[in-house]
């Protein structure tokens, strides 16, 4: 390691507390102005030229909006679509019926972590926050539990989520690492449910129960009315244009539970659909083209839309003016989640055209440790320095492949499992995520520190202990 590498990790490290105070102290700014300043003050202190600097500004905000943006934009859309005709009271009915606010907790991060079998993190939050925020405004007018409901109904639906994003394929990350080490598909897939249940438990429900009645969290009323029906809300007068419309619409006929399940679950159908052609129809050319491109999550999301208007608004009767101008009311309020994600990224490009990641690597390629913990901090570093789990499972894969291909004792499997586990450890202020929990339910900084980067941080140490675990056993 050189002394340019530990400057430049001295760099990221005031950014990130640069970033924190700004957003925290007096001066109150607001996240999207601070972190474009703090992405152009450690691009000039890291050694980039004024171009780099804005090229990497403009790349990085752009790339993040053309990916998450419209996954965010489009899962609003089918939210308030939900929430208009009743459907999201419908399955709100269905989860709580037969539940009590002990066992919800469990039963909405079993809903997650089914989901987030094909889903990145962001699209299986954004489908599920209809169903979250319907829930928990249910459980907190009963009154009957301390703190704020929506952090115990979301801690389990965060944690399921992000666990199946980073340690079980068939998401990008872990597949990436199979194809880098030549892993088995299968017993990856094996390994990495055995170590995401316990991970996901323990950050999720557990977890759940201890942070909520400390937190006051509840989300903005607008994001609250648009993923809402009026049955939850109650008696609330209706005074602004998204519940003008939401008025209009649950006047019409009522849905049916089947067919609000098949809404919200479409597009999970849809890029699930895409796994399996891709795991068990190799061969067929013409079924991986078509699963391949449907089940990408932009497109699954856009059929997903399009089923809602039909089933939930043509099928209905509502008035198509009306069902527009709906759908253009629930942009509004993702409207500074959408920048505010954009600024995230612009900060993780810059951090990623600074070269911080080659520091972390020459850093961690010096540790005397195990492949297994070697991979997990490589992963770990990767990704808190480049805000990317993608990063940091790509990075640690690219180090440690030719070691795995000269030493045969060295398990693969819980390789990818640990490097997955260890890109989900301390998610924070340069990860897309963290904002998008931040700004859906209203967070402080210090909450969302409390929420996500405590939850992804407990399952990377679940994860990596659980790997080492199952290292002690006879492997398959």
């Amino acid at each position: 390691m050189t002394g340019h590498d530990l400057s430049l990790l001295i760099v990221a490290v005031c950014g990130i507390l640069l970033l924190v105070f700004l957003i925290v102290s007096k001066l109150r700014f607001h996240p999207m102005l601070a972190l474009l300043v703090v992405s152009i003050a450690v691009g000039f202190a890291a050694g980039l030229d004024a171009k780099t600097v804005v090229d990497s500004i403009e790349e990085g905000a752009g790339g993040t909006l053309g990916g998450v943006g419209l996954q965010v934009a489009l899962g609003a859309m089918i939210g308030k679509i939900l929430a208009d005709s009743g459907a999201t009271d419908k399955i709100a009915a269905t989860i709580l019926r037969g539940s009590t606010n002990r066992t919800l907790p469990w039963l909405m991060g079993a809903v997650a972590f089914i989901i987030g079998i094909p889903m990145f993190f962001e699209v299986g939050l954004i489908m599920l926050l209809p169903i979250v925020f319907a829930v928990a405004s249910k459980v907190e007018k009963q009154g009957k539990i301390k703190g704020s409901a929506f952090v115990l109904i979301g801690v389990p639906v965060i944690a399921a989520l992000a666990t199946m994003h980073g340690m079980v394929p068939p998401h990008p990350g872990p597949l990436t690492a199979i194809a880098g080490f030549k892993s088995n598909l299968g017993i990856t897939m094996l390994y990495g449910l055995i170590c995401a249940i316990p991970a996901a438990v323990l950050a999720g429900p557990v977890y759940g129960k201890f942070i909520a009645p400390r937190l006051s969290v509840c989300p903005d009323q607008l994001l609250l009315e648009q993923y809402t029906t009026s049955s939850i809300r109650g008696s609330e007068k209706k005074t602004n244009e998204a519940s003008k419309y939401t008025a209009a619409a649950v006047e019409k006929p009522t849905v049916s539970t089947f067919t609000s399940f098949v809404v919200i679950l479409l597009p999970m159908v849809i890029m699930l659909s895409r796994t399996l052609a891709e795991t068990l129809f190799k061969n067929s050319i013409i079924l991986n083209n078509i699963t391949g491109f449907i089940g990408e999550p932009i497109i699954a999301l856009l059929i997903g839309l399009v089923a809602g208007i039909i089933l939930l608004g043509y099928g209905r009767g509502v008035d198509t003016k009306k069902l527009r101008d709906s759908l253009g009311t629930s942009l509004k309020p993702i409207a500074g989640i959408l920048l505010i994600i954009a600024g995230g990224g612009a900060f993780a490009k810059v951090l990623v055209n600074s070269h911080v990641g080659d520091a972390i690597i020459h850093l961690s390629s010096g540790l005397k440790l195990s492949a297994i913990v070697i991979g997990w901090l490589i992963a770990a570093l990767l990704s808190v320095t480049t805000g990317s789990a993608t990063v940091g499972i790509v990075g640690a894969t690219g180090l440690l492949a030719p070691l795995v291909g000269s030493d045969p004792s060295i398990n693969k499997e819980l390789l990818v499992v640990a490097i997955g586990a260890g890109s989900l450890f301390f998610n924070y202020a340069n990860h897309a995520g963290f904002w998008l929990v931040k700004e859906s339910f209203s967070m402080s900084m210090g909450e969302t520190f409390k929420t996500i980067t405590i939850i992804q941080s407990i399952i990377g140490l679940v994860g990596l202990v659980m790997a080492l675990l199952l290292n002690l056993l006879p492997h398959f």
